[in-house]
């Protein structure tokens, strides 16, 4: 656990430094309580139950796509720890693109950082900047915008999961969604599917039904599920819209799966589902959360 990468990769030179903006909030902000939380998400009976096998040194022997969710560690983390727990076994990321929703709204754009780093109290992590400028290259309505996601947790909070799994330094690339048109969404993806190196992994944040009772986000995400389960980015779209489904990231989502059938992964699974009233004991408005592999 930790224990820094030996895939190869060339990161340009750090021009500046995200400090973060929700440690202290979505998650402890000192090291020892981070990395005791993360512990315990996987250790609980909502995650996997277990802390992975020590990640394997060999790079990932393919391109996968992550589904996990971004709220508090407290109501989340375990529901997350099993998505990673899962691309645990599987190897290491040459680099790892983060796709996210838009929850601040300081910008319109859809935004990739295409330079510096990110800091979490377990380290600083490195923007890997050529795959984030062929990115760009294709996709020039990504807006370079390190500031439309400074306040943004989403994509925040899924660093220390891959710090905790592949060391501080372990490199990426984060998008914040805002478009919600497939045009928009499926140019986003066919830009990273065509710059995600062979070994590389996307995670895309989100949590599923906010704000209704257990039974209902149960009912309602059945159905997103089942879309994300078929590899089918238009068909999450069509049922988010048809049901009115709270499924704050599902555009994010919607990107990842794209691209996941660009690069010819077919077969998703849904690893663990739960909701904010496993915590709380509150199942009368919840929000939800689920964790999926594509592979």
């Amino acid at each position: 656990m930790g224990k820094e990468t030996t895939v190869e990769r060339k990161v340009t030179p750090m021009s500046s430094v995200r400090e973060p903006a929700v440690a202290g909030r979505f998650y402890p902000g000192a090291r020892a309580a981070l990395e005791k939380a993360i512990v315990e998400s996987y250790l609980s009976p909502f995650g996997p139950g277990a802390l992975p096998d020590e990640v394997p040194d060999h790079p990932l022997d393919a391109p996968r796509v992550l589904v996990v969710p971004h709220a508090g560690y407290m109501y989340s983390g375990p529901i997350a720890a099993c998505g990673y727990a899962e691309i645990a076994r599987r190897g290491r990321p040459a680099v790892t693109v983060i796709l996210g929703p838009n929850h601040r709204g300081l910008t319109l754009s859809d935004t990739i950082e295409t330079s510096g780093t990110w800091r979490t109290p377990l380290g600083d992590v490195p923007i890997e900047s050529d795959v984030a400028h062929a990115i760009t290259s294709v996709c020039p309505s990504l807006e370079d915008n390190a500031h439309g996601g400074r306040y943004e947790h989403a994509l925040e909070v899924q660093v220390p999961f891959l710090q905790h799994l592949y060391g501080a330094e372990t490199p990426i690339v984060p998008i914040m969604v805002s478009s919600h048109g497939m045009s928009a969404l499926q140019a986003i993806a066919e830009a990273i599917a065509a710059a995600l190196p062979g070994s590389g992994l996307i995670v895309c944040s989100t949590d599923m039904t906010h704000f209704e009772s257990a039974t209902e986000a149960e009912s309602q995400d059945a159905l997103a599920l089942a879309a994300i389960e078929a590899v089918d980015p238009e068909g999450l779209a069509q049922v988010i819209r048809d049901r009115r489904i709270s499924m704050c990231g599902w555009a994010a989502t919607a990107v990842g799966l794209a691209a996941a059938r660009i690069l010819g992964l077919q077969t998703c699974r849904v690893l663990r589902y739960g909701h904010s009233g496993l915590a709380s004991g509150d199942n009368s408005s919840v929000v939800a959360y689920a964790s999926a592999l594509v592979e």
